[in-house]
Order: structure tokens, then C-alpha cells, then sequence
């Protein structure tokens, strides 16, 4: 029986606050965890600020990890969240002072969770060392605790935190091979709806050659001896040979209209290619717009195009942060194709073309095409590409 299908990084994130939830147990025995206190020297008040502590870390690490996976996070955006993680690591270590107790070490085993989707690699494990062995002085102060005995508290903790890192960032690491994958089989199927068009293509101008040059060169023949007997033969064997001749023209203006249509539609069709290219983006919901009929006569200008459609929906997944993409083709009066282009992203104050821009400009620029791009911050990314359908003078 196949098991069913679930999103890692959701599961992740409850499993998170789940481990959250535990360590909260203690904060309902209420009468025990006071009366404790006060056996200790500790004021009533510490279960109050105890109670605090962790629920505001609940809601912190809530946020922070409400869009866990989310691409490419503004440079505001990231701040916010190493903010939110150094408060989370200042809310564990006052309840583990609060409590007396490893609680602590075990909220940030949950805050260990988040590290990989936040930081990258070398940081993210400098900070999951720092935060767990800043805890040493902390056990170092619980009674009957020696610096040692605080040292394996905190190794033992980190061993536990190390597991959750790693697991964290294998999950995060299939998340980003699964985009990759993705992107790579949409960029196939249509490739391939290409490729079929081409083969379409070509099968069609073989069979009209053929046509052309076997069948309709020997009705030509025909027609010519048939001529020629004409002027040869006396009565009612004349009359057929005029019949049979009358015949042999007809079959050639029908093969000569057969090849006609054949070469007529000899152009490409993208739709099915830019539908299989659009289809499936996580995260993206994109508006395509086509003219009816969307077919190409040369095939390095379609194939173009289909290079620019995927740029604009790669630039809108990895750079822009968009959730909408607005995409459209357009033919104009002057025989040329437009492509308008525009998400609902962060944009840009100062906006840098990347390679992949540059390149779309570049083949365009060498068909005689032209690339207009307007952002700004908060405002979204707009692009316009002008390609003529015809070789410029």
C-alpha cells in the first residue's frame, strides 16, 4: 500500500511546535511548580514570568516559521528573522533560569529547526554551537552542579540539536532538489512539445518534396507523352487519349494544390509548449495570454521565445518573490510579437540585469528584437520584449 503524500516542511514545523507543546507540561502543575520555587528561595512571581517567556516564545517561532521555505526572503525581511532568533534563544535561556531546569536546552532543539531555513550552512552550525553552549553557565549555577557536569549537560543537548539540524536541512535540501527537478521537467515538456513540432514539421515538407518531385514530375510526364499521342492517333482512340489527357491534368493541379497546403502549414506551434512550461510552479500562479492561433514559421525565433518565457518565470521564482505573474503574448499590426510581462513581486530600487537577462537581450538584439524592463521597490517587476517575425533589413 503506497504511503500517502505529505509536505516534509509542514510536518517539520508541527513536529516543532509539538516538541513546544511538551515543554510547556510542567507549567500545568501549578501548585507543585511554586511551591518548588518557593522551597528554593525563588519568588512565586518567577512562575508568572516563567508562563511569559514561553508563550512568547510559541508566537515568536510561530511567525518565524509561518513561511518556512519561502524563496529568496528581502534583506529586511531576513534581518527580522535573525531578530526573531536571537529573541527565541534569549526567551529559552530565561526559562531555563526561570525553571532551574534543561527545558531550555530543549527549546532550542525546537529553535534548531528554523536555523537551516534562515542561515546558510556555515553560520547556521556556528549559531546552533553558540546557543547551545551558552547554556554552561546557566547549569553551571543550578546547586550541586560542577562546570563538568554543566559541560555534558550541554554536549548531551547538543547532540539532540544536532539531529534536529541535519534532519532540517536534508528536508530543506530535497525541497530545493524537487524545485530543480521540477523546473528541469517543465523546461523538457516543453522542449519536447518543441521537438515534436519540428518533426511534425519536417515530415510534412518531406512528404510535400516527395509529392513534387515523384509524383507530380511523373503526371508531367505523362501529360507530355499523352500530347504527343494525341497528335499520332486518328478517331475514337484520339478521343481517349484527349480523355486521358484531360485526367493526367487534373491529378497534377490536385498534387500541385496538395503540396500547396502542405508548405502553406509549415508553422509551429507554441501553445502546447509555453502550457507545459507555465504548468505546476510552487508558489507562482501564472496568467498566460495567447493569441488563438500561436504558431512560429522560424524555428530559432520560437525557440526564442520559449527562452524568454522561461527566464521571466525563473527570474519571478528565484529573484522577485512573486506570487502572481502576469504573462502574455501579443502579435502587433507591424508583423511583430510582444511579450508583456509582470508580477506582483518586491521589485527593485536599483536594478542590475543578471546573466540571464543579459542573454535574453543579447539573442533578442539578434533577430532585430528589443527588451524593456521597469521596477521599483515594492512595485513589482514589469518586462516588455519586442521580437520581429520577419528578418530585419
Amino acid at each position: 500500500m503506497p504511503m500517502p503524500h505529505f509536505n516534509h516542511i509542514r510536518l517539520l514545523r508541527y513536529a516543532s511546535l509539538f516538541t513546544y507543546a511538551c515543554v510547556g507540561i510542567p507549567l500545568l502543575q501549578f501548585e507543585t511548580v511554586v511551591a518548588e520555587m518557593l522551597e528554593r528561595g525563588r519568588p512565586a512571581y518567577f512562575y508568572d514570568l516563567w508562563l511569559g517567556c514561553y508563550l512568547l516564545f510559541g508566537v515568536v517561532f510561530w511567525f518565524l516559521t509561518h513561511d518556512m521555505g519561502a524563496r529568496n526572503p528581502s534583506g529586511l525581511r531576513r534581518m527580522v528573522q535573525i531578530a526573531m532568533l536571537l529573541l527565541l534563544n534569549l526567551l529559552a535561556i530565561a526559562v531555563g533560569w526561570l525553571s532551574q531546569s534543561g527545558l531550555c536546552a530543549l527549546l532550542l532543539v525546537v529553535v534548531s529547526v528554523a536555523l537551516p531555513w534562515i542561515l546558510n550552512l556555515q553560520v547556521g552550525v556556528a549559531w546552533m554551537v553558540l546557543q547551545n553552549f551558552s547554556l554552561l553557565p546557566l547549569f553551571a549555577s543550578w546547586p550541586n552542579y560542577s562546570l563538568t557536569q554543566a559541560a555534558w549537560q550541554a554536549t548531551m543537548y547538543f547532540g539532540i540539536s544536532t539531529t534536529t539540524f541535519v534532519t532540517s536541512l536534508i528536508a530543506k535540501q530535497q525541497a530545493e532538489a524537487r524545485e530543480d527537478q521540477r523546473r528541469l521537467n517543465a523546461e523538457l515538456r516543453a522542449t519536447r512539445a518543441l521537438l515534436a513540432e519540428s518533426s511534425r514539421l519536417g515530415e510534412r515538407m518531406r512528404i510535400s518534396r516527395e509529392l513534387h518531385d515523384l509524383v507530380g514530375h511523373h503526371l508531367t510526364a505523362l501529360s507530355l507523352n499523352l500530347e504527343v499521342a494525341s497528335h499520332l492517333v486518328t478517331g475514337q482512340a484520339h478521343e481517349h487519349v484527349r480523355q486521358a489527357q484531360s485526367v493526367a491534368r487534373l491529378l497534377l493541379a490536385d498534387v500541385r494544390e496538395v503540396v500547396s497546403q502542405l508548405r502553406e502549414d509549415d508553422s509551429i506551434d507554441l501553445t502546447e509548449a509555453l502550457k507545459s512550461l507555465t504548468e505546476g510552479v510552487p508558489g507562482l500562479r501564472i496568467h498566460l495570454e495567447l493569441p488563438a492561433h500561436f504558431t512560429i514559421d522560424d524555428p530559432r525565433r520560437a525557440q526564442l521565445l520559449l527562452r524568454c518565457a522561461q527566464e521571466i518565470i525563473t527570474n519571478a521564482v528565484r529573484h522577485a518573490n512573486a506570487r502572481n505573474l502576469w504573462l502574455e503574448f501579443e502579435r502587433t499590426d507591424d508583423r511583430k510579437l510582444v511579450i508583456h510581462a509582470r508580477d506582483d513581486g518586491r521589485g527593485a530600487v536599483q536594478f542590475k540585469r543578471g546573466n540571464g537577462l543579459t542573454g535574453m537581450h543579447e539573442r533578442l538584439s539578434q533577430f532585430g528584437g528589443q527588451l524593456d524592463i521597469v521596477t521599483s521597490k515594492d512595485q513589482g517587476f514589469s518586462l516588455d520584449a519586442w521580437l520581429p517575425m520577419e528578418a530585419t533589413q
